[in-house]
């Protein structure tokens, strides 16, 4: 497979999980949101079955806690006046 058909499949998936969160009320969590909560946790990325298990299996709470740490992290790094 190559690498933009692995990069598109694994898109759709993020996106696919995105709208599963719309359904139970999580209206602005992107597609880009699922990818990023999950990639956080690899310095390179795990084979294939793994990517998607851990897409998939994603729960609202861990996705929300990640959000909200990346909040804060952000919020340090920026100055304040």
């Amino acid at each position: 497979m190559s690498e933009e058909a692995l990069n598109a499949m694994i898109e759709e998936i993020c996106n696919s999980k995105a709208d599963e969160f719309h359904m139970l009320g999580y209206e602005s969590v992107t597609g880009k949101d699922v990818w990023d909560c999950v990639s956080s946790k690899y310095k390179e990325l795990p084979p294939l079955h793994r990517l998607v298990n851990d897409i998939m299996s994603l729960r609202a709470t861990g996705l929300m806690n990640w959000m909200t740490l990346s909040v804060w992290k952000q919020a340090e790094r920026e100055p304040r006046p």
